[in-house]
């Protein structure tokens, strides 16, 4: 007995200090996870973009619709789009970003060297470049499939056809790699044309160096406006691969991960809810707790992350809901008149469907 009566009062001694530290009004578990997120914040690039004042984002630059910069320096674009939105979630202000240009080799590079924040560059999400090349997938902006464009008199109806023939494509993409798995498997000895840069591999194309040009579908589309004779040229019908295009961060920091995460969610959200940047201040007066939560109306979510309770109301204002961003990018309200396909929301077939916010 007495060693038993030993071993419990032993036991009770190092429990004591756990149990006070959980006495009523003593702690607050929420105070503590805040004090983590704030810890985890201040060591992540999210504090090192505020302290900037600006975003450094990685685009292309030459896709009309997706990301283009014009003769007076503007960029355009549904990718340059989501980095607005985010600078609108940090800043309040959408023009508070640093476009830099990179191709499609030394995009990776820039990102994890930190040359750039994030990238929004039409950059399929693959498993390699989910681990071993250490880059972290926000939610996708846009469904595609890669395509193949052709001249209309090419005579050109399958990929059979393209026995001995030449197809330019763009230096370190799925692309690429794509289109020699689909020859292997259909026995196809063709000639690879291949350019570092997008505008080199569309350029040879346009001179007739190359009898096919191959790209996610909605390159082909965009970029067919910019060649010589765009009426000559069509998408074969065939699609060789999935491509969920989207913004990328670098690996292992959750704080800025989150951020551009959730806001690239909240623009699907907002159209969810039928928030626009027309009528995003009438819904501040909403009763609807799921909507007051998400404009900031009321609760932490924004303070949770290291950002303003009210950060999507900013994005939604300045930016517009993710239907917005399409219509007037590449959609209805484009030259392009592309459908939503399964770049809808999943209420309407689509396969855009956020996580709750809560």
């Amino acid at each position: 007995m007495r060693k038993w009566s030993f071993l419990l009062m032993a036991l009770a001694v190092a429990v004591a200090p756990l149990t006070a530290c959980s006495e009523p009004g003593t702690s607050d578990p929420s105070a503590s996870s805040s004090g983590q997120a704030a810890s985890s914040s201040s060591s992540s690039r999210l504090q090192t973009v505020l302290n900037r004042g600006k975003m450094v984002c990685g685009v292309d630059g030459s896709i009309p619709g997706f990301s283009f910069v014009d003769e007076s320096g503007a960029y355009s674009g549904l990718d340059v789009d989501v980095c607005k939105a985010v600078a609108a979630a940090l800043f309040d202000d959408p023009e508070a970003v640093e476009y830099r240009r990179l191709d499609s080799t030394e995009r990776f590079t820039a990102l994890t060297g930190g040359e750039v924040d994030m990238l929004s560059r039409n950059t399929t999400w693959t498993i390699s470049r989910d681990t071993s090349v250490g880059l972290e997938f926000a939610p996708t902006t846009f469904f595609d499939g890669q395509g193949m464009m052709v001249r209309k008199d090419s005579g050109i109806t399958t990929l059979k056809d393209f026995e001995g023939k030449a197809i330019c494509v763009e230096a370190g993409t799925t692309t690429e790699l794509n289109m020699t798995d689909q020859m292997r498997k259909l026995n196809v000895s063709f000639e690879p044309v291949v350019f570092q840069s997008r505008d080199a591999s569309y350029a040879a194309y346009d001179e007739g160096r190359c009898e096919g040009m191959t790209s996610d579908k909605s390159t082909l589309i965009s970029r067919r406006s910019t060649l010589s004779s765009p009426d000559d040229h069509r998408l074969m019908e065939v699609t060789m691969s999935k491509e969920p295009l989207g913004p990328v961060t670098i690996n292992n920091d959750s704080a800025w991960f989150d951020v551009v995460k959730w806001v690239t969610y909240g623009l699907i959200q907002a159209e969810e809810f039928g928030i626009t940047s027309k009528n995003v201040d009438d819904f501040t007066a909403s009763e609807d707790p799921s909507i007051r939560r998400f404009l900031g109306v009321e609760g932490a979510l924004g303070q949770e992350m290291g950002l303003p309770n009210n950060f999507m109301y900013r994005v939604i204002k300045h930016v517009g809901n993710y239907g917005e961003i399409f219509d007037r990018n590449v959609g209805k309200g484009s030259q392009f008149k592309l459908e939503r396909g399964l770049n809808d929301l999943w209420t309407k077939g689509g396969l855009m469907y956020p996580p709750p916010f809560r």
